[in-house]
């Protein structure tokens, strides 16, 4: 039986692609009790200062805040625990390849639902940018910013 999915949920972490720059990106499900699917749906999730590691060969994601689901009762969850993330075994080992290099982390980038009305998060291969890359960045954007201005006038 599929549940009914009236809209789209996209949860993203703006922060993320001004502090780090993405190398690649993975989609994985995530293990979610009933109030946290119900709070994702109802668009109550934060990505800020959440953070990817590996533990005993799975991922888990930390500080994914999903808010208490106001209907919830005593069966509600806590709106900070760490949840294992769905990965199948090729993708674990390229990410833990990966995550060798010195200065790589592993970040969520976007949490949403599927089709089916599954949760899922985007997690990215990132490389923490310095001063100077992020001031790079914020010129190129004006620039860009002011060549569609010039061009649309």
């Amino acid at each position: 039986m599929k549940p009914n999915i009236q809209q789209k949920i996209s949860i993203k972490n703006r922060r993320a692609s001004f502090d780090y720059s993405l190398i690649e990106t993975f989609t994985a499900g995530i293990v979610l009790l009933g109030t946290e699917i119900k709070a994702i749906r109802e668009g109550k999730a934060s990505l800020v200062d959440s953070f990817c590691y590996f533990r005993n060969g799975e991922v888990f994601v930390r500080n994914l805040n999903i808010s208490i689901y106001t209907e919830g009762n005593l069966y509600n969850h806590e709106p900070t625990r760490e949840r294992k993330l769905l990965l199948n075994k090729q993708e674990l080992t390229k990410l833990q390849k990966k995550l060798v290099d010195k200065g790589l982390t592993l970040i969520p980038t976007l949490l949403f639902t599927s089709d089916n009305g599954y949760a899922k998060l985007e997690i990215a291969v990132a490389k923490g940018k310095k001063m100077f890359d992020k001031r790079d960045d914020m010129k190129a954007k004006d620039i860009d910013r002011d060549l569609k201005r010039k061009f649309n006038n």
